[in-house]
């Protein structure tokens, strides 16, 4: 167990550091070869689980070690094991020994006395430590104290209700491929494989336990998709139909890319700026059996990649803060900064500024991000209409994350 303990640490290190969660992980994976497939998912438990809780993690520490101690890495160290207390079934006496023997290797070995004594203590206070943090407004809301101000500042009356669907698990909700099959039907093949599920409407189905991808019923033959509910509202509102000319403008990792291919036989031209990401959406589209025209190329400037025939759809998928899915990746939390905005804000202009004239004359662009901060969304908005007198707004909604999807925002514009 420590040494699954302490490469969760090294892990919250390099998100500290800034490297992101996802890729965090996966060098932890590959240095570590070793690793069975029942450690591999106890360090994802671990690491995932650390940040979701990590506003509560970090109040229990100061009642414990009231100042930061001068190894950063044992301060980790007892996070990771402080949540092994709290959220999992692994036996206490084995958590704070292989702790311990962790800490025996930090410092030469000086502060194992008060990780076993910190440790010790919690398991004696836990109720009283507990309560303390779940008293305290920004260590029980586990979001930094400025996420949790403008959500309040945003969302008056559903703020709390946000937060703690960003602390909540998502659920796996699959979308239907209608090129092979109705919703029905594959409600039926999950019936048959003991995997209870309901529809959501359109071609969702979200199912009541999460299980691997491998496991789904046709997954490997492209009968269906992982992909959120809310997710899954792009496509079908850029009303699509046989023969029109499409761009996915950010297309990477490629779910709403091979939505919009099942929906309808249209030609698309799918860039992202990323080679490896372009090439999740080539394996994406393999595994469906839909074909598209993939570039690597920066949207923002399309003077590089763009043969000048008018695009009739538009999907500006552009980037943003992700705060709308902070829950399936809860390092996003603790490395955004309020500084963020500005540059998001600037980025997300351009990208639409740059995409506007490639659009046909009544056709239509959708303005989506996977964020819930008005900022980056109906602000956005706003600013673009006052730009560009022939756009007109169709349609906009907010979605804030809960039990049924994640939180995304999208604009529907036409060309006049």
């Amino acid at each position: 167990m420590h040494h699954i303990q302490r490469l969760a640490a090294d892990i919250l290190g390099r998100i500290e550091a800034g490297t992101t969660l996802t890729d965090a992980l996966a060098e932890a994976q590959r240095q570590q070869t070793q690793l069975t497939p029942a450690e591999r998912g106890a360090l994802q438990d671990l690491s995932y689980g650390s940040l979701r809780h990590l506003g509560t993690l970090r109040h229990c520490l100061r009642q414990l070690v009231p100042r930061p101690l001068p190894e950063p890495q044992l301060e980790r160290l007892l996070l990771v094991a402080l949540y092994q207390l709290q959220h999992t079934r692994a036996a206490p006496y084995a958590v704070v020994n292989e702790a311990v023997t962790s800490a025996a290797g930090i410092a030469r070995g000086k502060f194992k006395g008060l990780v076993n004594g910190a440790l010790r203590n919690f398991q004696r206070r836990r109720e009283e430590i507990l309560a303390e943090a779940a008293g305290d407004e920004i260590a029980s809301a586990n979001h930094p104290g400025w996420w949790v101000e403008r959500l309040r500042q945003a969302y008056p009356e559903q703020w709390r209700a946000v937060l703690d669907a960003g602390n909540s698990h998502p659920p796996l909700t699959l979308r239907v491929n209608r090129r092979q099959g109705t919703v029905a039907d594959y409600l039926a093949r999950l019936e048959a494989a003991g995997m209870a599920a309901v529809a959501l409407g359109d071609d969702a189905v979200q199912l009541a336990k999460p299980v691997a991808v491998r496991e789904l019923p046709g997954f490997d033959d492209g009968a269906v998709s992982v992909q959120d509910e809310g997710a899954q509202r792009a496509a079908h509102w850029l009303d699509l139909a046989p023969g029109m000319r499409v761009l996915d403008a950010c297309a990477a990792p490629g779910g709403k890319t091979g939505h919009m291919l099942e929906l309808a036989g249209i030609e698309m031209t799918a860039l992202d700026i990323d080679a490896g990401r372009l090439g999740r959406v080539a394996d994406n589209l393999e595994r469906l059996g839909l074909t598209a025209e993939l570039r690597e190329a920066d949207a923002a400037k399309p003077e590089t990649w763009w043969d000048g025939r008018p695009f009739d759809r538009i999907l500006a998928d552009v980037p943003c803060s992700a705060s709308g899915v902070a829950r399936r990746h809860p390092d996003i939390k603790w490395l955004r900064r309020p500084g963020d905005f500005a540059a998001l804000g600037r980025q997300q202009a351009a990208m639409a500024d740059a995409l506007w004239p490639l659009l046909a004359s009544g056709g239509k662009m959708l303005y989506a991000t996977c964020s819930i901060f008005p900022e980056e969304n109906c602000q956005q908005l706003e600013n673009f209409l006052r730009r560009h007198p022939d756009a007109v707004r169709l349609k906009e909604e907010q979605l804030l994350p809960c039990e049924r999807h994640d939180g995304f925002y999208y604009a529907l514009l036409q060309k006049n």
